[in-house]
């Protein structure tokens, strides 16, 4: 018998997301559109020894609500349980991105420092990048030492609104300005 990981497809107001579900946690909060999108797919599917199965759950069913909550303004914490499926080193770079409070940023020099190995910049940047439950592990909290926004599986407009509705912007004025600049 085949594992599965339950997946849904979700479209809010923001844009499009695969969820996906495995052993009741969640495993997959990711951009359905994203460029690396099939080695995110090929790394769940290949860890976990299981197939994708387009079909709902308690765990996609919750998420979907935290999600929606998240991007009202009313949640700022999720309580979800998470699954990572990555290597020992990218779990450990994921476990020091949920440690960024909401509303702060962090860099990747930061984050490397975070995890004792100051001169892993690059290697963060990779974990970071491959990170497959955004918003909960919040990789749009990575800016550039500068302070410059730098890449976003979502996109960088996106990840501009994340920030300014985190730092307590109306969401409302989020989706709008959101749709203006497409």
């Amino acid at each position: 018998m085949t594992n599965h990981i339950n997946i849904q497809f979700y479209k809010t107001q923001q844009t499009e997301f695969i969820l996906g579900s495995f052993d009741k946690k969640l495993c997959l909060l990711d951009f359905h559109y994203r460029k690396m999108r099939a080695a995110v797919d090929q790394r769940l599917k290949k860890g976990l020894e299981a197939e994708f199965v387009e079909q709902d759950d308690a765990t996609l069913q919750a998420a979907r609500v935290q999600i929606e909550d998240y991007f009202c303004g009313t949640r700022k914490l999720f309580d979800i349980p998470l699954l990572m499926v990555g290597s020992d080193f990218q779990k450990t770079v994921w476990q020091a991105l949920l440690e960024i409070p909401y509303g702060e940023t962090s860099s990747y020099l930061q984050l490397s420092k975070r995890i004792g190995n100051a001169k892993a910049v690059r290697a963060v940047a990779a974990a970071n990048g491959a990170n497959a439950i955004s918003l909960i592990i919040p990789c749009h909290r990575i800016i550039g030492s500068n302070g410059a926004l730098v890449g976003y599986g979502g996109g960088l407009p996106l990840k501009k609104r994340l920030l300014h509705l985190e730092q307590g912007a109306d969401p409302r004025n989020i989706t709008s300005d959101l749709f203006a600049q497409r």
